[in-house]
């Protein structure tokens, strides 16, 4: 049986979404059931129309599906991609985090395999921090975290972070870092992990 990944982002300009995306691709070229879902949107709808971009960009990825809690019970392994704040996760990230008590306090989601990806305006603008923010919550659930480390290449030609793949987002909206690769390595080795996991727990098989 295939490994299911779900990749779950939050996305104001669409740097997170780009990442899920090319995360999928990498978790398909790898035979895995992949979903690409983004956690609900909280900011005022007025706030959200003031700036053309944020809505031109949430119209168009309007046909994303939203994560449940089932999304999570279902997927053998989980990548986040989320853009810092203030060297946090998003607060739409955190409430959706926040809500699955019922599925940490009955088990379902220990020895999940979990990998994060960040962005910020700049390269010392807590990308490390925050993935580690999301980290602190995967311990707490008894996940598996994946991280690339060092282990290949394309984690040095994008900025070397070895917690997750992270991204320095310019003025213009453009990523800064050629980063499309190490997204994709880091996608694939937490799919190898998350086979590995499986393929020692025949209780996951059943």
């Amino acid at each position: 049986m295939p490994i299911k990944l779900a990749i779950i982002y939050y996305s104001v300009g669409g740097t997170n979404y780009q990442l899920a995306k090319w995360a999928e691709e990498a978790g398909i070229d790898a035979g895995a059931e992949v979903k690409v879902m983004k956690v609900p949107e909280l900011a005022p709808q007025s706030v959200i129309d003031a700036n053309k971009d944020w809505k031109a960009f949430l119209e168009s990825t309007k046909e994303v599906p939203e994560v449940r809690l089932d999304d999570l019970e279902w997927a053998d392994a989980i990548i986040f991609s989320v853009p810092t704040r203030f060297g946090n996760m998003p607060s739409q990230m955190k409430q959706f985090l926040d809500t699955t008590g019922g599925l940490w306090f009955n088990g379902k989601l220990v020895n999940k395999v979990v990998s994060a990806m960040s962005s910020a305006q700049n390269p010392h603008g807590g990308q490390e921090a925050t993935i580690l923010s999301l980290y602190t919550t995967m311990y707490h659930w008894g996940a598996i975290v994946a991280t690339p480390g060092y282990a290949d290449p394309s984690i040095y030609k994008a900025g070397g972070n070895p917690y997750g793949t992270s991204v320095t987002v310019g003025q213009d909206g453009k990523m800064v870092e050629d980063v499309e690769a190490a997204v994709k390595y880091q996608a694939k080795r937490t799919l190898t992990v998350a086979e590995w996991v499986k393929k020692g727990n025949p209780i996951k098989q059943r």
